[in-house]
């Protein structure tokens, strides 16, 4: 497949082990590795985790069928990811979606158009009027909770600490107002973000987004190496010295494509500018846990359930993410600290607490699934979290999208850099190939006869 002629990098290093090291092993990285390797450039790509995908994980299920536990959805504009899912061979389907998702509030359905929740709908559409203006600069001190504080109704307000923590997983007192405008506007807008037809949760892949990393990585072939977390990059002026647990190797460029906070773990000799140090220090990972309960059959459907939000504590949206003609696939996020309140449960404690409640609105058998997949991301010391990189109230290094200009031999790519569609695998595979443009419009060309 990768049979292109080498690229003359015009660096004579006995010693390079490739053009380009590329730091990590998600779906920009890949992305970008394979954009290079196609163009005859040497690369190696190098992954801490003892896996590929980054901030995507496939999964398979007892029952035969595929599932993600990391990032999933495709937007209705997404056409990246829909034009790599149909040249890697996979499947794309509509999610199953309502006009509206229950609200489940102190175990009762409460009507969305009610006075009850009223205040919230004033506060979305206000947010929609600030997001369209960008006058919110001066709220970049403000945090999410304490703009909260000020509406009124218990029910109003906790239905939007849901929205807000599952849409972003950020800590609410730890995420300015500013900050999450800025994401708003970075990613559609309101509307885009919170539907599924036709919003950022659109469609989904009947073998899995992370099936799309397998993929890529198999195609790559043996310069994917897993088990290698990069602890050093030393450049000089002959290229880069990239150190490892396993052992060093060197390049003439380097792409790093993890986010901001996991990325500042490695040193840098010489130090990197204090812009991008201050990036990686005042960006923190998003808290997340994501389970999916399977079933013989989606038998909510036969009641027209498909979508619920709880706001009972645990907070989290529920989804059918169920392929066509595949077993029931029941998907349920929670954000923020109320994730991370679900750390010190085993894992049938932890199912029975999010599905038992679901008891009286679909009936037993929701209690009884064939099989239970989890994921908490804030656990995962490589990913660091998900499904992004935040800033820290009263910075701007953080804001959406961050910056990714180079630094001497030094790239950058990742979701959160991407220029549009930043946090969702969109973003993540511009942003690989934007990195890959980088590099080779920086090495010289190949010399003709």
């Amino acid at each position: 497949m990768f049979n292109a002629e080498p690229h003359d990098t015009g660096a004579h290093d006995a010693d390079l082990d490739a053009t380009v090291v590329v730091v990590g092993a998600g779906l920009a990285g890949l992305i970008a590795a394979r954009d290079l390797h196609r163009r005859g450039i040497d690369v190696i790509v190098l992954e801490a985790a003892d896996r590929v995908g980054g901030r995507t994980m496939a999964e398979t299920t007892v029952l035969g069928s595929r599932l993600d536990l990391g990032g999933q959805w495709i937007g209705h504009d997404h056409h990246r990811v829909m034009t790599l899912a149909s040249e890697l061979g996979a499947t794309r389907y509509p999610m199953y979606t309502g006009t509206l998702p229950q609200v489940i509030y102190q175990g009762r359905r409460l009507p969305v158009v009610s006075p009850s929740v009223l205040p919230a709908q004033l506060a979305l559409a206000g947010l929609g009027v600030l997001t369209l203006t960008g006058s919110t600069r001066r709220w970049n001190d403000s945090t999410i909770a304490a703009w909260l504080r000020h509406l009124p109704g218990r029910a109003s307000r906790r239905l939007l600490e849901v929205i807000a923590s599952i849409s972003w997983t950020a800590d609410l007192d730890r995420y300015s107002v500013h900050a999450m405008t800025q994401m708003v506007r970075e990613q559609g807008g309101l509307r885009t973000i919170l539907s599924t037809k036709g919003g950022a949760q659109d469609s989904l892949l009947v073998e899995g987004a992370g099936t799309l990393t397998d993929r890529l990585a198999a195609d790559i072939g043996p310069c994917v190496r897993t088990g290698h977390q990069v602890t050093s990059i030393s450049r000089d002026s002959a290229g880069a010295t990239v150190q490892t647990a396993s052992g060093a190797f060197r390049a003439a460029k380097v792409i790093i494509t993890v986010p901001p906070p996991v990325a500042g773990r490695i040193r840098h000799t010489p130090p990197l500018p204090v812009h991008r140090t201050h990036l990686e220090s005042n960006t923190y990972m998003g808290s997340v846990y994501k389970a999916i309960a399977v079933y013989e059959r989606p038998f909510w459907r036969d009641h027209g359930r498909a979508e619920f939000m709880i706001l009972d504590a645990p907070g989290r949206a529920v989804f059918d993410t169920t392929a066509p003609d595949g077993p029931g696939h029941l998907c349920t996020l929670v954000a923020g600290p109320e994730a991370r309140a679900l750390d010190d449960m085993d894992a049938d404690a932890r199912r029975q607490a999010l599905l038992g409640p679901l008891i009286t609105h679909l009936g037993p058998d929701v209690a009884k699934p064939a099989g239970w997949h989890e994921k908490a991301w804030h656990l995962d010391e490589h990913a660091g979290g998900g499904y992004l990189a935040l800033p820290e109230p009263g910075t701007t290094e953080g804001i959406m999208p961050m910056p990714h200009a180079p630094i001497g031999i030094i790239h950058w790519a990742g979701s959160e850099t991407a220029g549009t569609h930043a946090g969702y695998l969109e973003g993540a595979i511009e942003s690989g190939q934007r990195a890959a443009r980088e590099v080779t419009d920086t090495l010289p060309r190949p010399q003709t006869a």
